[in-house]
């Protein structure tokens, strides 16, 4: 039985979205390879608890994520869910089986990686995803990881950037002239390029991955109400912060896709003090946090197999007290402006 999942509009778009969502990089097997059988029991799950928002990338395991949710999705009818997927890197079949390296993609299928923002890139990253999804459409196109987590270097930036304002847009605003996706998002790694692209393209929303989650809110200083005069709606990536926030305060814990410091660890504990105190699992606090704020829309947090999508839903829907928000507001574990769920 499918089960209550509201939805949202999500910023400037007329695109409405279930506020839990579904992520679709462990699809392309990041660190771990999962059998096509287990990836579609995970996809049917997810439907019958109610979930119709499904985002995914052509990077995400060189285009095996695309394939996978594709092989799904395209046998529900196509008004009954919401999908994007992103642009900015085209994959081209490596000419070098024997010494391919999917990174941490274990599974990820043989096509070498190139950044590409211009039109072209943009209109054949699209064309492409539309083929691997086996889909006629996009809902949300997103201009994924132009920052420094990936391009390392401002003249990098600066030129991808550049490459993408006097070509790539065109591209974007093309498709959306046309119908062809209804919203343009960009997704980030870090806070700081949420006002470059707000200086240069009119966007609709930001899928974040790292700056907004129960151990980091320093976009509620600027960049939160700098994208709320611009009504910039928000999806929320790494809910989980990449691992910490679903596992807790364990040796080897990730945060922010590496091992987690020990200012970090501390900061977890402390969290899970307050949380055993009021009888919250840690990853419902995680999960229920950033939707209490108005420019959030969803949040998309990945699962690998049937069981972990059901557990995300009882957190989702799990009854957390006020006395809980007020408590980490009061240790100074969440920010003082922070918007919390029933406030």
């Amino acid at each position: 039985m499918t089960s209550s999942i509201n939805t949202r509009i999500l910023g400037n778009s007329s695109v409405t979205i279930s506020e839990l969502g579904m992520g679709g990089a462990p699809f392309g097997d990041l660190f771990d390879s999962l059998s096509e059988q287990a990836v579609q029991d995970t996809l049917q799950k997810a439907w019958e608890i109610g979930i119709r928002y499904f985002d995914t990338a052509p990077y995400y395991g060189y285009g095996k994520s695309e394939h996978r949710i594709g092989t799904f999705l395209r046998q529900q009818n196509r008004g009954d869910f919401t999908l994007s997927s992103k642009a900015g890197r085209v994959l081209r079949a490596t000419h070098d089986l024997e010494h391919f390296d999917g990174g941490f993609w274990k599974g990820g299928l043989p096509f070498d990686i190139e950044f590409d923002y211009s039109y072209d890139g943009i209109m054949r990253s699209y064309e492409d995803s539309l083929q691997r999804l086996s889909l006629p459409s996009l809902d949300l196109l997103i201009i994924h990881d132009l920052d420094f987590l990936f391009h390392k270097t401002e003249a990098r930036i600066q030129a991808y950037l550049s490459e993408l304002s006097t070509s790539g847009w065109r591209a974007l605003e093309q498709l959306k002239r046309h119908g062809l996706i209804r919203g343009v998002g960009a997704g980030i790694n870090q806070a700081e390029m949420i006002p470059r692209f707000l200086d240069m393209v009119d966007l609709d929303f930001f899928l974040v991955a790292m700056p907004y989650t129960l151990l980091d809110q320093s976009v509620l200083d600027h960049e939160f109400p700098l994208c709320a005069e611009h009504n910039i709606g928000i999806v929320i990536g790494a809910v989980f912060a990449s691992g910490i926030l679903a596992t807790g305060s364990v040796a080897g814990a990730r945060y922010a896709y590496e091992t987690a410091t020990p200012d970090i660890l501390a900061k977890t504990k402390k969290i899970e003090t307050v949380c055993n105190r009021h009888a919250v699992p840690l990853p419902a606090a995680a999960m229920q946090f950033p939707l209490a704020h108005p420019l959030v829309a969803s949040i998309i947090p990945g699962a690998l197999s049937p069981e972990q999508i059901s557990m995300n839903a009882d957190l989702f829907h799990y009854p957390i007290p006020s006395e809980f928000w007020t408590e980490l507001k009061e240790h100074r574990l969440l920010h003082e402006n922070a918007p919390v769920p029933g406030s």
